[in-house]
């Protein structure tokens, strides 16, 4: 179901929830946490989609604030159309959209205070243009966790950096989570025989992935061991991390992904193995970071001190082909 509110006001908004509520029963209760989305005109379905795909496992009130920059002066009109999904139209959550201009866009915190579920964490996410600081914009000061993605950044590696400047405790970046299934592996290949150690690390992928320039700061960090990473046109291969290659005095370990979704791993005196190591989706993403809602300490270290190892000119950084 899908209730219209033009040109309304956010008490108007609760007094709906309040009556869908009374002849609904339990179908907007049960939450337990509120995700704010913070997108623009045109871009609310994506994001709205994989937040009801991940309801299914987080029941949640999803807020989306949808306001066009630059339209936040005096001269537009201020206005505030609403809509309101339960039911079909919303996965297990409920979701409000908020159309936002003139005065009325100007204060995002204003604008969801009065929606967020009493008690419950507070996390927000912008599926693409993020603030300079996350944690101290409107919505990111109250919020337990802040979501970003820096791969959708016009220049995703400055965004990474510009991550770790301004990195706050509850900071999260979708960067990050889409290296969960390569982490998993290279762990798991490493804690089989023989257990030599790693003399070299060189990762490869795309210059529009920043997940690879963090898979190679989570290795240095980790092994210790010198760390190389290369970043090649888009044009030169596929989009996102490539693989990785891990020195050791018996032969290096190779974890290649050629084809999308398939990786292939070479160790020695071992056969091929072919392994499944898609590029996760944002609702595995999303799903993946709503598990938990303390500090990810790992992600704090390894944007902020694994990086600047990284970075270090024994280590020759990161380099475009």
């Amino acid at each position: 179901m899908i209730v219209d509110l033009p040109d309304t006001t956010t008490s108007q908004v609760s007094k709906t929830l309040v009556k869908i509520r009374e002849e609904g029963g339990v179908v907007a209760l049960g939450r337990v946490l509120t995700l704010v989305i913070a997108t623009s005109p045109g871009a609310e379905e994506e994001a709205i989609e994989a937040a009801n795909d991940a309801s299914r496992e987080h029941p949640m009130r999803v807020i989306v604030v949808s306001r066009e920059p630059g339209t936040e002066t005096s001269a537009v009109e201020p206005r505030l159309d609403a809509e309101i999904r339960v039911g079909g139209d919303a996965g297990a959550s409920e979701v409000i959209v908020l159309r936002a201009c003139g005065d009325a866009a100007s204060d995002e915190e204003s604008l969801v205070m009065g929606l967020l579920l009493p008690d419950a964490p507070v996390v927000t996410w912008w599926p693409a243009a993020a603030p300079e600081v996350p944690g101290k914009s409107p919505l990111g000061r109250i919020a337990h966790r802040r979501i970003t993605d820096a791969s959708t950044q016009p220049d995703p590696q400055a965004a990474l950096h510009n991550l770790a400047s301004s990195y706050t405790p509850g900071d999260a970046d979708f960067a990050w989570t889409r290296l969960t299934l390569w982490r998993a592996q290279l762990a798991a290949v490493l804690d089989q025989p023989p257990y030599e150690p790693v003399t070299d690390v060189h990762v490869t992928g795309a210059i529009d992935s920043p997940s690879t320039t963090l898979l190679a700061a989570w290795l240095k960090l980790q092994l210790s061991a010198p760390t190389t990473y290369e970043l090649t046109s888009v044009e030169a291969g596929s989009h996102g991390i490539h693989g990785v290659r891990l020195g050791r005095d018996g032969g290096a370990i190779e974890l290649v992904r050629d084809v999308p979704g398939i990786a292939t791993l070479r160790q020695p005196s071992q056969p091929l193995h072919d392994l499944a190591l898609p590029r996760r989706n944002l609702r595995d993403c999303l799903a993946d970071e709503l598990r938990r809602l303390d500090p990810d300490e790992l992600y704090g270290e390894v944007i902020t001190s694994g990086l600047a190892l990284l970075e270090d000119a024994d280590d020759g950084g990161g380099r475009a082909a």
